[in-house]
């Protein structure tokens, strides 16, 4: 599979965001490993896929990697060196030495800002040698994905540093896909006494094969059989919080939705969402004589047309 994340995800250079979207979850809905138990060639397609939408669906890493300043990994790409080793020539003097002008920075004011911008030198001027820069470490960023249930309830989950050392993350209740979770004091290390950086961990939320998510709510698509939907049972529907009884009301038809006060996502403020349960009336995989005859006895009694109302359109 190619590392471009657009041909992973099968669009355009041009594809607006919605359609990124689109054919991510259309990907991942057939790719998720909850369907592909124990096959490491579905899971490794799937974390590809899911690593793509990762760096696309941010326009500001999309722009990035669009300009070559990350790779499809969404790691920095090697910079230029703009400083040669420092050279003496026999004296106490020195300089550095460029192959290129200020056009090795986007910008004149990077050049400057990185000389003169870290503050807290312990003493000297610059170039004397009697102290260095005291300046704040760089930020770490990090990709992760976790499984919607998990963000939907919440829980914990073991990443590795740099360094080696892992490292729990409090997945907090309610997380929405793309959003980052800061580890402070986690990043790259200071300079002289500065502060280390913070960790900045993005997280993608991997599809689920039934629940979507919308805002707090919940949907969910629930099959129902033909007697189910006309006589109006008790039936079984799974919820992020456990399965609960819900009853049908009698003649129920595909397309009608249900509620589930409260059965949506908690946020850490306010009140949970709601599960909203899309019915769809499914017939079984083979048709029986039985099946047949008890239709036609229907057909013989029933003066009902679903599609009546079509012939009355002008």
């Amino acid at each position: 599979m190619s590392d471009d994340p657009y041909k992973i995800l099968g669009v355009e250079k041009s594809a607006t965001q919605d359609e990124i979207k689109k054919a991510y979850r259309k990907l991942a809905k057939t790719l998720h490993p909850d369907l592909h138990p124990g096959d490491k060639a579905k899971e490794a397609e799937f974390q590809k896929v899911s690593q793509a939408h990762d760096l696309l669906k941010d326009p500001e890493q999309r722009r990035r990697f669009d300009a070559g300043e990350i790779d499809a990994s969404g790691q920095e790409r090697p910079e230029r060196a703009f400083y040669r080793n420092y050279a003496g020539a026999g004296g106490t003097r020195g300089r550095y030495d460029s192959s290129a002008g200020f056009q090795d920075f986007a910008d004149a004011s990077d050049l400057f800002s990185d000389l003169f911008g870290r503050r807290g030198r312990s003493g000297g001027g610059f170039g004397g040698g009697q102290g260095g820069f005291d300046s704040r470490g760089a930020d770490s960023r990090y990709n992760l994905e976790v499984d919607f249930m998990d963000a939907a309830r919440g829980g914990k989950r073991s990443i590795s540093m740099p360094d080696g050392k892992p490292i729990d993350l409090s997945i907090p209740a309610g997380l929405r896909d793309g959003q980052t979770l800061r580890l402070r004091g986690k990043g790259q290390p200071g300079q002289g006494k500065g502060p280390a950086g913070d960790a900045l961990v993005t997280v993608n939320v991997r599809p689920h094969p039934y629940f979507e998510r919308d805002g707090n709510d919940i949907e969910i698509e629930l099959p129902v059989t033909f007697d189910e939907a006309v006589l109006g049972l008790q039936v079984e529907v799974p919820t992020i919080s456990g399965t609960v009884s819900m009853k049908l009301p009698k003649g129920t038809s595909s397309g009608d939705r249900l509620r589930l006060k409260g059965k949506g996502i908690q946020p850490a403020k306010g009140t949970a969402g709601d599960q909203h349960v899309r019915l769809k009336i499914v017939m079984p995989d083979r048709v029986t004589d039985e099946m047949e005859a008890l239709a036609q006895r229907w057909r013989d009694i029933a003066s009902f047309n679903p599609r009546e109302s079509f012939g009355r359109s002008s």
